[in-house]
């Protein structure tokens, strides 16, 4: 297993939150707070979080997702899940995620708000 890793960009507008290796319930509380104090700081109107080297995520992750979705609505905002990995894509299939948040895929988020190919 991978230790997971956050990167948080924004230029004022979009966020683009980078996770990559595990997310469960080790790393979840982790990434967490980094994404929390990131939105604090910076108030984006639309984060996107791009999931392509999510190498394991599990219900901790489905948590860590919806949480931040709550709290950017409760901004005025927006979340957008990218580019899942398909082990990532099935979790989010079977808890019906794309029905409350959008999915873009073969896409590459970047904080100008563009998703660049």
């Amino acid at each position: 297993m991978k230790t997971a890793g956050v990167k948080c960009e924004s230029d004022g507008k979009v966020m683009t939150v980078t996770i990559d290796g595990d997310i469960d319930h080790h790393s979840a509380k982790y990434i967490r707070e980094q994404i929390d104090k990131a939105i604090f700081y910076c108030r984006p109107k639309e984060m996107i979080m791009e999931l392509g080297e999510v190498s394991f995520m599990d219900s901790s992750g489905l948590g860590l997702i919806l949480g931040r979705f709550t709290k950017m609505r409760e901004l005025g905002g927006k979340l957008i899940l990218s580019n899942p990995t398909k082990q990532t894509e099935k979790i989010l299939s079977l808890a019906g995620i794309g029905k409350l948040i959008e999915i873009i895929r073969g896409e590459k988020a970047s904080a100008s708000g563009k998703a660049k190919a």
